[in-house]
């Protein structure tokens, strides 16, 4: 449960942490975000969370509202006052607020409007359902086209999310106009295709560089697993020895089932089992 709230320079109880009415970010989705992992007291990947945050905003020309420093600060203060040691935290930063104005050019005086949030995790409760896998939904990708910047226009992803729902799925694999998976609406996709060669889909503005991704890829790297950065359909993926997906918040989650077709033998690959127990070896952990 969460019970304090950053927003701002003060910590508040969730009850009373708000925002302006005419925040940019509420009104216009002009925000983005970021989610580190907290594990055994340790913040996952700090660094690179930092590096796409700072990126994100200056894709979107919104300054930076503190350094790098007082982001720390921020987040392990955050953290302690909601006693997490296993979880997760969460950033957001929009433009700020004023009057209501599609232009941002005139707007040099807003002060942007940060957010800080942490919450527990039950980790044996995900380490359960990755044994057991989970089941994804092919759906159209209906997103902007700059899917590389973590903005909170995350309406195409909820949408998506619910029809994964709606046949008992837990994610949703985004596929274009041709056809081929871009990733899924909260995590990245993977396969071992049906020649044995673990297969993602390159890092473009069409989809976001997943920091778990980038960490797995060192962990590739380290145990000399070959990866083949490439499209892949859906058929493909359904035909597929293994799937998984990469996310902050779960990890490396192995996919059993893509719509009503089983994923190899409908149980967790041994590669994808293997990743994941191993991510952490190669992940960066900072101290709370």
């Amino acid at each position: 449960m969460t019970r304090t709230v950053y927003v701002n320079g003060q910590y508040l109880p969730w009850g009373q942490a708000a925002v302006h009415a005419e925040d940019r970010g509420f009104q216009f989705g002009d925000a983005v975000y970021e989610v580190c992992e907290v594990r055994d007291g340790h913040l996952i990947d700090e660094t690179r969370h930092m590096d796409r945050l700072e990126r994100s905003l200056g894709e979107l020309k919104i300054p930076l509202p503190m350094a790098r420093t007082a982001w720390a600060r921020v987040m392990r203060e955050t953290i302690r006052r909601n006693r997490v040691r296993d979880g997760s935290v969460y950033l957001q930063v929009s433009r700020g607020a004023r009057p209501r104005d599609f232009l941002i050019s005139d707007a040099v005086d807003m002060v942007p409007t940060v957010v800080c949030v942490a919450r527990s995790a039950n980790r044996a409760k995900l380490e359960a359902a990755a044994i057991v896998g989970i089941g994804v939904r092919s759906v159209p990708d209906m997103r902007w086209g700059r899917c590389d910047i973590k903005t909170v226009m995350l309406l195409p992803a909820t949408m998506a999310k619910e029809q994964a729902k709606e046949i008992g799925a837990k994610e949703a694999w985004l596929f274009d106009e041709k056809g081929f998976v871009t990733e899924g609406a909260s995590s990245n996709a993977w396969i071992v295709d049906s020649a044995g060669k673990l297969v993602t889909r390159p890092a473009s503005t069409e989809i976001l560089r997943g920091v778990t991704r980038t960490t797995l890829i060192d962990l590739l790297k380290r145990d000399g697993i070959e990866l083949v950065e490439r499209a892949f359909t859906v058929a493909e993926a359904k035909a597929a020895r293994e799937a998984f997906t990469t996310s902050a918040t779960a990890l490396v989650t192995p996919v059993v089932r893509i719509d009503d077709s089983a994923i190899g033998n409908g149980a967790p690959g041994m590669l994808t089992l293997k990743l994941r127990s191993h991510f952490h070896e190669v992940a960066e952990a900072a101290a709370l």
